[in-house]
């Protein structure tokens, strides 16, 4: 009889331990890695202290689709692959651009479209790449638009110095456009529209682009399983159409420009 008790016992705790694996260690936090100075993909809203943007929004309803629990981690844009390779991040999710970058990682299907463009000034003189020449240019460091520049020497041997100059964000770049210490910007469309907001009198997008790029969320190589399942989920918000559309109004996007679902 002791030994059928003490069997029993024993049946009791593998039990409980089970269920609380399956309450707490089987439900691991997925912790995506953004950059807090990308708006309006992400960024801090300066009046509620909160992150939002349009990525935000998209994977909080993609991880809400798959009953996962999800941390949005600000990171250093330049240490990203780092904070993939140590585990410290489990994604990359913000107007992250797939071209030149893809065989570096595990990539989903590419959900928008966007382009490298030159923003300036309207009185600033300059109305087409070319007149880029002799001025002091800034770019995002380690960016998709830094990227894009690194493959047009010619074109940055023209600029002031015969170099662009970088910033760890696209906001900061744009308070020194604003101040005059740059002549133009090489962005991202959507950020570029966003920055502008309502002066759409004081600054300009050349129709000239500098490129043409995708954005996708990335994993680290080798993680397939988390990259399929996220993809998936990815898939089926988009058939939300009115969930992406409502997104792209709030953050002054182009339905247009959104790939998925169509």
């Amino acid at each position: 009889m002791k030994k059928v008790l003490t069997l029993l016992l024993a049946l009791l705790m593998v039990s409980t331990c089970l269920v609380a694996f399956s309450a707490c260690g089987g439900s691991k936090t997925v912790i995506v890695g953004f950059d807090a100075g990308y708006p309006p993909f992400g960024y801090k809203d300066t009046a509620t202290g909160e992150y939002v943007g349009f990525d935000i929004e998209y994977a909080k309803k993609v991880f809400e689709t798959l009953d996962m629990e999800v941390e949005f981690k600000p990171i250093d844009w330049a240490a990203k692959d780092e904070l993939l390779k140590t585990g410290a991040i489990d994604l990359i999710w913000n107007g992250f651009t797939y071209e030149g970058r893809e065989d570096s990682y595990e990539w989903t299907d590419r959900y928008f479209d966007n382009s490298i463009v030159v923003l300036t000034k309207t009185d600033s003189g300059i109305t087409s790449v070319a007149g880029l020449a002799g001025k002091a240019v800034a770019v995002q460091s380690d960016s998709s638009g830094e990227s894009a520049l690194g493959k047009k020497t010619d074109l940055v041997a023209g600029f002031k110095d015969g170099k662009y100059l970088t910033e760890a964000d696209y906001t900061t770049a744009f308070t020194k456009l604003e101040a005059g210490s740059y002549d133009a910007i090489v962005i991202d469309i959507g950020v570029a529209k966003h920055l502008i907001g309502t002066k759409t009198a004081e600054y300009t997008i050349l129709s000239e682009e500098i490129s043409k790029e995708t954005y996708a969320v990335g994993f680290l190589k080798g993680n397939t399983e988390l990259c399929e399942k996220v993809n998936n989920a990815m898939n089926e918000v988009a058939k939300d159409i009115a969930f992406i559309k409502g997104l792209c109004d709030k953050y002054e996007l182009e339905y247009d420009s959104f790939l998925l679902g169509k």
